[in-house]
Formats: C-alpha cells, structure tokens, sequence
C-alpha cells in the first residue's frame, strides 16, 4: 500500500472536484508520486560484472522531496554532510509551534510567513541566548519546517537543533549551558511571540498579506489590529526535548527527523478504492498509537495542504552554524572544546550503485540509460527492480 496507489486511484477525481483551489506546484507533487520508479520516468539497464547475471531495469525515481519513496538516499547524503559538523557536547532539541488561529493566514501567504517563522525563530534563539542572564554567548543551531501532526492536519512548527553551549563574546572560551533545558522555556515562548506577531504586524502595514474570502476584513488595519490582540492572550507553544547523549544519538534523531514528510507508505494500513485507513500517534491523550480513517478525497486534502512552495529551503542553519561562516566557526569551536582537527578530503568518490545483485551481492554496474519511450517499444529479457 503506497500514497501513489490512492493518487493512482482517486488523484484524477480529486483534480476535477477542486481544479480551482489546486496550486500548480501541488499537481507536480501527484504527478511525481504517482510515476515514480515506474516506466513512465525511464530508467536504466544494469548487469553484475561478478556473475554476468541476466539484465535488469531499474526505474528511475522522481526525486521529489514530498514522494514517501524518494527520501532515504537524500536523507543518507544530507547525513553525511553532516557527520564532520558534529561537537563533542549535548545537543538539545527545541520546538516552536504557531497557534491555531493563525492558520488561514498561513495558508494564503506560505512562503512569506514560513519565512517569518525562521527569521523569528532564529533572532529569538540568537537573542535570548547572548543574554549574560541566560548564557551570554554566541550559539549555532539549525531549523527544520515541518507543517503537519500525526493525523495530516495543518500544524506548523520548527524543529531547532543546538549544540549545548556556545562561544563567548571574545571567542576565547566556550560557554556552557545554566539550565537543564539549554535556555529558559517561558523567555523564549515570550520573545518567539513578539518578534513574529511584530513581523506580521510590519507585513500587513507593507501591503505583503494575501487576505482574501472569509479573511478580507482583516485587510482593515482596525480588525487586524484587533486579531493580532487575541494572539497575545495565550502563550506561544514553545517545548525543548531532554538533552541528547552526544553526537551519535543526534546522527539517530537526524535520521528520524530531517527529510520526513507528512505521511510515510508505512503508516497505510488499508485502502478500498474509497476510504484510506492509516496509523498515527495520539500525543494528547498517552502518545497511543490509534487507526485513522477518512475519505480518499480528504486524504489527498491533507496531504497536499503539506506541498511547500517552489524552491522554499525548509532546512536553515544560523549562528556560527549559518552556511557563509560554517566551516570556520566550527573549526573554532572544536579548538575551544578541545577536539581533534578534522581532516578534510579532497578526493572525489567513485559512484557506487544503490543496489546490489540479488544472486551474488556484487555491486550491480549501468551499462546504458534508457527513457520512457524506449520502454515501450524495445524488447529488453528482465526481472524487474524499484531501486533507482
């Protein structure tokens, strides 16, 4: 059971019933899912020099960052990348979510508040963290968007992960953590709050705010200003995680976390041409896992409500972690934390196929590339395999 399979099966009823409301970038993202790793995209003919077995044709993947299928691979890579990067020193995990009745303005205006989120995030972080009070130093962390919950409904939150501590003002000395949970929990829920409600107050005064249909009064500055007064009644939901062990359990958590989307194939359970039944975690009520089952019309809803805009980069580093400085600032902090230099290859590394062969495990080799219409109409003996 796939999401393709239900994009197969309902994706064209979907398309007809809400044409109007449907984004182009959305029905690239069901296009994608529904021919990846199948004949329709091409592919590639291997053989195994070990054995010389019989022929097979892989079928290329779509490679979209919303296809359940196509996130292992970019997954590993990003890992990788990663692996030199990491401190010898915990990490913390810190998760800021925006209320609920913000939600329709985020859904008219995604790119422009999602990155608000980051930049409120990020001087956030960066603010309350040079605080002598607090730790008085210069931190490094990097975001993850993720805009969902279990059950695939709209729930938008940045995932933080920060290594414990930073460098102090004069970059002499690293700072260790005051508090168990890295920075105090109800400062940051405050700050978060005022830095965000202030960019989209400075947004709405700019002209920058799509607010259309049930949303249009709140073009009025009077009733804008009268809702974002409701966003201050209650505090901002910010929640840190215990403390990691150290770099390996953050390489784990990485795993789990970074190239996620909304619903992996794993959680289907059933699908009967009509309704799709899929498995979720219940967090408000023991973190039970429970079955879900809605119409495949709502299913495709809910997914693609998760389709982010074109080109939108929803993994930001910041601090001595942002991507101009990155390589030198942490080559300081593994001097101020007393660790080993880390020795840089400049060697470029041989491509290795993604499979191996099924009878004798040998690395299977391309001996030619194939497209979609050559498929179709050239006879070629196989066994055919998913791996692109």
């Amino acid at each position: 059971m796939e999401v393709a399979d239900i994009f197969r099966a309902q994706g064209s009823n979907f398309i007809d019933r809400h044409r109007d409301r449907i984004r182009f970038q959305q029905l690239k993202v069901m296009r994608a899912i529904q021919h990846c790793r199948t004949a329709a995209l091409g592919g590639h003919i291997d053989i195994c020099p070990r054995c010389g077995g019989d022929k097979t044709i892989s079928y290329n993947s779509c490679r979209n960052r919303h296809c359940p299928k196509c996130q292992t691979q970019a997954r590993q890579r990003w890992i990788e990348a990663r692996k030199q990067e990491l401190l010898q020193t915990r990490y913390f995990h810190v998760v800021f979510t925006l209320p609920h009745e913000l939600h329709s303005v985020i859904l008219q205006n995604e790119a422009d508040v999602y990155n608000l989120l980051f930049r409120a995030v990020a001087d956030t972080l960066l603010e309350v963290g040079a605080n002598p009070e607090h730790l008085g130093a210069e931190i490094g962390f990097f975001g993850i968007l993720h805009t969902w919950g279990q059950n695939l409904l709209f729930h938008p939150h940045l995932h933080c992960v920060i290594p414990g501590g930073g460098l102090s003002p004069d970059h002499s000395h690293w700072i260790h953590p005051k508090f168990p949970f890295f920075l105090p929990i109800k400062v940051l829920s405050k700050v978060f709050r005022g830095k965000f409600v202030d960019g989209l107050k400075r947004m709405h005064r700019e002209n920058r705010l799509t607010l259309a249909g049930s949303l249009e009064r709140m073009a009025e500055p009077k009733c804008f200003a009268a809702f974002l007064r409701t966003l201050f009644r209650q505090d901002w939901v910010v929640y840190a995680k215990p403390a990691f062990g150290g770099p390996e359990q953050v390489l784990c958590y990485l795993g789990r976390y970074t190239h996620r989307i909304a619903i992996s194939n794993h959680r289907l359970v059933s699908f009967d041409g009509n309704t799709v039944t899929f498995r979720w975690r219940d967090y408000a009520r023991g973190n039970k896992q429970r079955l879900m089952t809605v119409s495949a019309d709502e299913f495709i809803r809910r997914f693609l409500v998760h389709v982010l805009p074109k080109g939108f980069v929803r993994i930001r580093h910041f601090g001595f972690m942002a991507n101009y400085q990155r390589s030198s600032s942490l080559d300081l902090c593994r001097q101020r934390l007393e660790m080993l230099p880390v020795i840089r290859s400049t060697e470029i590394a041989p491509a290795v196929s993604s499979w191996v062969c099924p009878k004798c495990g040998g690395t299977m080799t391309i001996v030619e590339r194939v497209t979609a219409v050559q498929l179709k109409w050239r006879f070629v003996p196989i066994c055919f395999s998913d791996t692109s």
